[in-house]
């Protein structure tokens, strides 16, 4: 059971939304092999923004994630990938279906 997530919300830079959407989709084999992350996604919500959605079952696991290889790489590409820093919300799940 999920019981927390994390929204983050991307705004990509001018002409570096091709670099955003690579950077999000190499970053799931990475992802995957985080134990706690029981649901991760990398969005499009529009031209150029884009956004993270993934969900752990506790707190531990979601600062396991925040701790993790995908967040650091993003911290570290963030000035040259996006117009603003990343904007990254704590979510409290009351309800979820997943596979399984």
């Amino acid at each position: 059971m999920v019981k927390v997530a994390l929204f983050v919300r991307l705004e990509a830079k001018p002409g570096k939304e091709k670099d955003v959407e690579s950077f999000l989709m190499e970053a799931l084999p990475v992802v995957v092999e985080e134990p706690a992350t029981a649901a991760w996604f990398g969005i499009r919500l529009g031209p150029s923004s884009f956004g993270i959605f993934d969900a752990f079952p506790d707190e531990a696991g979601r600062q396991a994630h925040l701790s993790g290889r995908v967040a650091a790489a993003l911290m570290a590409k963030a000035a040259e990938l996006l117009s603003a820093p990343p904007s990254i919300e704590k979510i409290d799940i009351l309800a979820a279906k997943l596979p399984g």
